[in-house]
């Protein structure tokens, strides 16, 4: 059994009855750095349409509550050697305008994607999801973010991004504008109401904007234990905004390469990672670290005292903490990043057996799952991890609800009778 899934079983003693919710996160070709280079992808993917299409289609026909489009607004800074190396948002759909042509190609799934707001206005955001709403029949998704970078601020005239308060800050109130703008006349009302929000944050900002706005969390947290803690902290936080706590759903992102044996996954992987550049890997392990040249130190030397990144505090704080627990070098810490070890490798039976331990255990209510590179991650999730939730009663067989927040068993600012429409479908001949 591979060691990343190596766990025992159902840590929660009470067994949940309802069933867990699954997002495809679709980052064309791949969410690895170097999933282009893959042979069973294409290089070009993110902006193939007939690619992303064909994603999001198989993640419909698996029943996934959604899939999500993440965005940069901005290319992050590393040198022209890197870039050269790796598929990032200089080479992917704008996502709004990706969902809407989804939407007029799927007719159940959920379509979510991120729109900033430290480089957008609440109006323009407002009216964008009410479109994508009205075009797919209530099933469009906003994920609430505040930006990464300075070199997003400066696609947009700033010399350096706002800081981590101030952003946040303009984020409670862009979003009480945005929200205001669904309740009045000014804008014709989305089939839900509001459409589904989702946030990101871990730090203590986000977690208080998450528990106050959000109807789906994203986390990045890999331990069982810490996952555990956050969950139970969100939804105490949630509770005590006046919210039903059930009402805001934790997903863990969760990346997988399965196979039908341990050993033909174990060696997708390798066939993976064997194909990422180390420079790439170095600039990977800076990039979270906020951008920090670590070139100038001793690959086999400890991670250097860096100062507090104005990305995000949470993932530079992680790679800290897993590096002190670890005694890991820099040398180490790109190795992690070169053998992805974000990615549970397994059998259909071992990663179902993770995913019943969270959920059962109390540490989320399904999963923002992950691909390391399309579309054979996401049809071999589809075509055998799928089956085996099914086959323990944690998965749907098939969708009940039109929209995204029936998919998600969440309630909605009221509509009238019969407004949502029905969404919008091509004609064939």
């Amino acid at each position: 059994m591979s060691r990343r899934t190596d766990r025992s079983r159902h840590t929660d003693r009470s067994r949940r009855t309802d069933q867990l919710h699954l997002n495809a996160f679709l980052k064309p070709p791949g969410e690895y750095l170097a999933a282009w280079r893959h042979p069973d992808t294409a290089a070009d993917a993110g902006v193939n349409i007939r690619e992303v299409l064909s994603f999001a289609r198989t993640a419909e026909q698996a029943a996934f509550d959604a899939v999500f489009l993440a965005d940069l607004v901005g290319v992050p800074f590393a040198s022209e050697d890197v870039l050269s190396r790796v598929s990032v948002v200089n080479d992917s759909f704008e996502p709004t305008t990706l969902l809407a042509a989804l939407a007029a190609r799927t007719s159940r799934i959920g379509l979510i994607a991120t729109a900033s707001t430290s480089y957008n206005e609440p109006y323009q955001v407002a009216r964008t999801f009410a479109s994508i709403d009205h075009i797919s029949g209530g099933r469009a998704g906003w994920n609430v973010v505040t930006s990464l970078n300075d070199g997003e601020a400066q696609n947009f005239g700033l010399d350096a991004h706002l800081d981590h308060a101030t952003r946040y800050d303009r984020a409670e109130k862009f979003y009480d504008t945005v929200t205001g703008l669904w309740d009045s006349s000014d804008i014709a009302p989305p089939p839900q109401g509001h459409p589904v929000i989702v946030q990101a944050g871990a730090s203590e900002a986000g977690k208080n904007l998450a528990s106050r706005i959000a109807d789906v969390i994203f986390s990045g947290i890999r331990d069982l234990a810490k996952a555990q803690e956050f969950y139970a902290e969100i939804k105490e936080r949630t509770a005590a905004h006046g919210r039903d706590p059930d009402h805001l759903k934790v997903l863990p992102a969760l990346s997988v390469i399965t196979a039908p044996t341990e050993a033909e996954a174990r060696d997708k992987l390798a066939r993976l990672t064997e194909l990422l550049p180390p420079q790439v890997a170095l600039a990977d392990l800076s990039y979270w670290l906020g951008g920090f040249d670590l070139s100038p130190y001793p690959l086999d030397g400890p991670l250097p005292e860096l100062p507090v990144s104005n990305q995000s505090h949470t993932a530079q704080q992680q790679i800290y903490e897993d590096a002190r627990r670890d005694n890991l070098t820099i040398r180490d810490l790109v190795r992690r990043v070169a053998d992805d070890d974000r990615t549970i490798t397994g059998t259909p039976q071992q990663i179902a057996d993770h995913i019943e331990e969270w959920f059962h255990g109390r540490a989320a209510d399904g999963f923002n799952v992950v691909f390391p590179y399309l579309p054979g991650t996401l049809d071999d999730f589809a075509e055998l991890v799928i089956p085996e939730l099914r086959r323990r009663g944690l998965f749907r067989t098939h969708y009940t609800g039109s929209t995204l927040r029936e998919h998600l068993g969440l309630p909605g600012p009221s509509v009238a009778p019969g407004h949502v429409p029905a969404p919008y479908k091509e004609e064939t001949s």
